[in-house]
């Protein structure tokens, strides 16, 4: 099939565009100022699985790809893609799995879950990966939602699984037998659709209840790409000539380390994963064995090393990746005074919208408040979600964003789509969002956590970020406190000599 790519319009192509921030003032639009990535044409098929080997370069890394951090063991590339080459056969004749099938999966971080991932991909089976501290009563509705042919969990997870889910052990003989493979004939592959199902991620979305967030291979295909024109442009510009080794936090069922992980080995780098345990202490000796050029790590972690004051050689770290909760600048200002030389990169992202906006090099990393500016591709708006009016530079409203990177929609959830997408494609995030003059992005609150107190809405991040810049103050929480005289904010704050340094 001829190669063909699809490349979205620059917007520098309208002259209603503010080329400063990314405004469309005629259809009150912002696009990303980053330049937009050529993408495969959507009815091409195409698996995640293929188009990450197909970024591989030949003769494939020397480095590894995977490395385990609890135990040290190691997965080269040319073992992982043997691995997935071998299981995804034995999957297919063996267990009959195909394309459209679940697959649920309840387990630590192991070196043999991005095998596993990459062959069910390369399938066209389904991802559903759970936390394997859930209880059985929260893994039974997960399954109920997800409706798997399959799980795959460990000897210490599977007793929590519904006893009508078949189950295979990842630290079983058969399962071991599966990774080496019997070099017996392989089927054929079935054909799978960048808009087919890849994965199914657990969210709350903006309302409290667990529903099931379904990706496609284009949601990857896309947050990937642009991962790969940003490494392209920064390599001119790198200190030093160093193999990428990035160290995620993140667990791999979380939508973070999930991605991290696709994205490392698809760039031919080495992922070391960590499984979401030991904290910012094992984190910086991870960092400092594995002579890590990046970190994930979510604004705990990084408030930790902020206030780090035993000796750690970090020599070699580039930049850390924040995400998944506000960071307040005051941390910020303390991780740079700290590690001076490490860019503290901050983005923004979401289950249902993929990677919304992130950091890409020293000068946007001194936008401490922000969040960074739009991912490629990526459109937003501001809208009033009490008046449903498109708002403009400097004002706040829900953020409503368009994209390939946004899900298909919530699994057998018709009532939550309805009320999460917009006409035209666009994805409510649920989040109180503005764009400065530059077209940064900042994130105030989630709507559905503001306090109603009279006529006003107060926004319990402002107070939270009020109260941590005060001395003494380690981490604060604000929640609504009713009363006869309407709701009103009540504070709590964890006071600490330490957090006065």
């Amino acid at each position: 099939m001829e190669e063909k790519a699809v490349t979205p319009t620059p917007p520098s192509t309208s002259p209603a565009i503010d080329p400063r921030s990314g405004f469309d003032a005629v259809s009150r639009t912002f696009h990303s100022l980053r330049p937009p990535v050529p993408l495969p044409a959507r009815d091409r098929p195409l698996s995640f699985t293929s188009y990450a080997v197909s970024l591989l370069p030949s003769p494939l890394p020397s480095l590894p790809a995977v490395v385990d951090a609890a135990t040290g063991d190691a997965l080269s590339f040319p073992d992982l893609l043997s691995q997935i080459h071998s299981l995804a056969a034995a999957l297919r004749t063996e267990v009959g799995l195909s394309k459209g099938h679940v697959a649920f999966i309840l387990c630590p971080a192991r070196l043999d879950v991005p095998p596993l991932y990459l062959a069910l991909l390369s399938l066209g089976a389904v991802i559903s990966a759970a936390n394997p501290a859930s209880t059985a009563a929260e893994l039974a509705r997960l399954v109920g939602l997800s409706k798997p042919r399959v799980a795959f969990a460990t000897s210490e997870t599977a007793a929590k699984l519904p006893g009508d889910v078949p189950t295979i052990l990842l630290d079983s003989p058969r399962f071991r037998s599966f990774l080496a493979g019997s070099g017996g004939e392989v089927p054929p592959e079935e054909e799978v659709g960048q808009m087919d199902v890849a994965v199914i991620q657990y969210s709350s979305g903006t309302t409290g209840m667990v529903k099931a967030a379904a990706l496609s291979h284009l949601n990857f295909i896309a947050m990937v790409a642009g991962f790969h024109a940003s490494r392209k442009l920064a390599a001119e510009r790198r200190r030093r000539e160093a193999p990428d080794v990035t160290v995620v936090g993140a667990p791999l069922f979380h939508s973070m380390g999930f991605f991290f992980l696709l994205k490392g080995i698809a760039l031919g780098e080495t992922t070391v994963v960590m499984g979401g345990g030991g904290g910012a202490r094992e984190m910086l000796r991870v960092a400092e064995k594995y002579r890590a050029t990046s970190l994930t790590a979510s604004p705990p972690v990084v408030v930790a090393m902020a206030r780090w004051e035993e000796k750690i050689d970090l020599a070699a770290l580039e930049f850390v990746t924040c995400g998944g909760a506000p960071l307040h600048e005051a941390a910020a200002h303390q991780f740079m005074s700290r590690f001076p030389d490490v860019e503290l990169r901050q983005g923004y992202g979401s289950t249902e919208g993929g990677g919304i906006a992130r950091m890409i090099d020293r000068e946007e990393c001194l936008h401490l408040r922000s969040v960074g500016r739009l991912s490629q591709n990526v459109e937003a708006k501001i809208v009033d979600s009490v008046t449903g009016e498109t708002l403009s530079i400097g004002q706040t409203g829900e953020l409503w964003i368009r994209g390939p990177s946004i899900m298909i929609g919530y699994a057998g959830d018709e009532k939550a789509n309805a009320s999460t997408f917009a006409p035209g494609g666009w994805l409510k995030t649920g989040d109180l969002c503005y764009f400065n003059q530059d077209g940064f992005l900042f994130i105030v609150d989630r709507l559905k956590e503001m306090i109603k107190y009279k006529a006003y809405q107060v926004p319990p991040a402002e107070l939270e970020h009020l109260l941590l810049s005060l001395p003494g103050v380690a981490d604060a929480a604000v929640v609504p406190y009713l009363s006869s005289r309407g709701g009103r904010p009540n504070t709590y704050g964890i006071y600490c000599e330490t957090a006065r340094k």
